[in-house]
């Protein structure tokens, strides 16, 4: 037993049954343990969570970040990261709440450092870019709030009645006043066409362009 294998023994019952399952019982049904026993390693179900987010996080390898890499083009970094990012948290859909929420309930400083690892590689790739301090702060924000919005929307079901042809019917379209919502009508095609992969990559592009304006703006390095 260890705090690592009470975490991994955690993702497992929630990659299997949600958020809602977990349980220091089950968890200790689990693991074949006393249910008790599992309080040396988490102080309550609270602290699983967290151990969970930082479970995930320590696994976000970005490119560039270790010893010998071959230096690259910080636009290339960041845009490997985030479908790195994407591939990982789709392999646990379940732990996306927590990625939103969990980060709210502890101080910076006291979170663990493999939760933190990522935003200090992120940091550095954006301070060797050229952004100043707190540039490179903005910028990792701006990079990671999408990277969070482009999941969840990723995740959402679109799907209505999965058996109809029509785009809108299976998307329940028809039920929205057409004068209300022209365009969002008119667009059932293409919200049916979902493709989580292109549209992470369109999307980082956009905030890629906007990052870059921001690096050759004349008070960046500054800041």
């Amino acid at each position: 037993m260890s705090r690592g294998a009470v975490l991994r023994a955690a993702l497992e019952l929630v990659d299997a049954d949600g958020l809602e399952a977990l349980s220091m019982r089950r968890l200790g049904h689990r693991l074949d343990r006393d249910p008790m026993a599992l309080y040396r390693y988490a102080a309550n179900r609270d602290a699983l969570l967290d151990g969970l987010t930082e479970l995930l996080l320590d696994q976000w390898a970005i490119p560039g970040a270790a010893d010998g890499d071959v230096p690259e083009a910080w636009q290339d970094q960041l845009r490997q990261a985030a479908h790195r990012f994407r591939s990982l948290v789709l392999q646990h859909p379940h732990i996306v709440p927590l990625l939103v929420t969990r980060p709210l309930s502890t101080p910076l400083g006291l979170r663990p450092p493999g939760a933190l690892r990522p935003l200090e590689q992120l940091l550095a790739v954006l301070t060797r870019a050229g952004f100043g301090p707190s540039g490179a702060l903005h910028a990792y924000r701006a990079y990671y709030g999408f990277l969070i919005g482009h999941l969840i929307n990723e995740l959402e079901e679109f799907v209505v009645n999965p058996d109809e042809d029509e785009a809108g019917l299976r998307l329940g379209l028809h039920r929205l006043p057409p004068e209300d919502f022209p365009h969002l009508r008119r667009l059932a095609a293409q919200l049916l066409d979902y493709d989580g992969e292109t549209e992470l990559d369109q999307g980082i592009t956009i905030v890629l362009h906007g990052l870059q304006a921001q690096l050759d703006g004349p008070a960046q390095r500054s800041q």
